[in-house]
């Protein structure tokens, strides 16, 4: 039998994927906008480790970056529906210690919209030997599951939602019983922790739970937190934070808890979206945090200092970001060592 291996986080780090904006993509209406925001997000990436950047014309992507940025980068043309990595970038496991890529289905949220282009993404960075020679490819198309429905701790536990997994479209007529056994074959899982409760308004995802729910280490898991009684939010946020405090290690022992706030609301067009200080992102030497331009900013980065004393805690504004629906997890895919040429940030 295999022995697989599903990396946290904050394993070792070879890379960090986005996809870029364009015109054909949901960005068009703010495309310089949102340019802009790339720029700067990868700029800040690369100060921390390596970046993998599939593009559509890679002569409009490179002259943002300089020289010695470069050298740290990796430029792809590949065709995109639209820009949410962690989604249909590729799920990075180890099988008897070797890396390999697993490619899942990716129907964009349980064909909610196109994603023809998407899901051709992983097989086709695996075609240009993007990869190191080492790193082996899974065709597992014939299940959906994107990135930010599954949250690991890298020893054996994955977190995740039933609302998402379980949710119209995606893997009927699959019970949950056969999904639960599928992802402990496939990734090497010995518990999966369900949670039933927890959502955000304006959220395309059927809840993901890398907006809600996150381990930052084996024993801790941070999750948004409202104390609001008037906020929508609050009953069923409140039933996830029990069901949390219910969840126990392989070891048998409960989680520590790290609330984080519930981030002031944010619209479009009277419609809430999805504003979550939950979707951070872990690299070698940094997290970083999707900032609103609230004083609960600095409330939530204070908190992950709690859990990540050794790291800095670098703020990104997600203002332009959120107005699509999603925040900085979600336009971000890692790669654990071993698995892209360059190994070291």
């Amino acid at each position: 039998m295999d022995l697989i291996q599903f990396p946290a986080e904050w394993h070792s780090q070879s890379a960090i994927q986005i996809t870029w904006p364009h015109k054909n993509s949901d960005w068009a209406y703010i495309l310089d906008e949102v340019t802009h925001f790339y720029i700067h997000l990868s700029k800040v990436i690369l100060k921390h480790t390596r970046l993998l950047i599939v593009c559509h014309d890679v002569k409009e992507v490179v002259d943002y970056f300089t020289a010695t940025e470069r050298k740290k980068l990796i430029l792809t043309e590949i065709e995109s529906n639209d820009t949410w990595a962690r989604d249909h970038g590729p799920i990075s496991v180890y099988i008897n210690g070797k890396p390999a890529i697993y490619d899942f289905g990716f129907n964009a949220w349980g064909l909610k919209f196109a994603a023809n282009f998407d899901n051709q993404i992983t097989s086709k960075l695996f075609e240009k030997n993007i990869f190191t020679p080492e790193v082996s490819y899974y065709n597992h198309l014939n299940f959906i599951l994107e990135g930010g429905a599954i949250e690991t701790d890298g020893e054996g536990t994955l977190l995740t939602t039933s609302q998402c997994l379980l949710s119209p479209n995606r893997n009927q007529p699959l019970t949950k019983e056969e999904i639960d056994k599928y992802l402990k074959e496939k990734l090497g899982i010995t518990q999966v922790l369900w949670l039933d409760s927890g959502y955000l308004e304006g959220d395309d995802t059927d809840n993901h739970i890398d907006t809600l729910a996150r381990f930052c280490n084996k024993k801790t898991i941070a999750y948004v937190q409202c104390v609001d009684t008037n906020d929508e939010h609050y009953e069923d946020l409140k039933k996830m934070e029990k069901e949390l405090a219910a969840f126990r290690t392989l070891d048998g022992e409960p989680y520590t808890l790290i609330p984080l706030p519930m981030a002031d609301p944010l619209y479009v067009e009277e419609n809430r979206l999805p504003a979550t200080y939950a979707n951070f992102l872990i690299l070698n030497s940094a997290i970083l945090m999707p900032t609103y331009n609230s004083n609960k900013d600095s409330i939530a980065i204070n908190q992950l200092k709690k859990v990540f004393p050794d790291k800095e805690i670098v703020g990104i504004d997600c203002r332009t970001l959120i107005k699509q629906h999603g925040s900085l997890h979600c336009i971000t895919m890692q790669y654990p060592e071993r698995f892209l040429y360059f190994t070291k940030g």
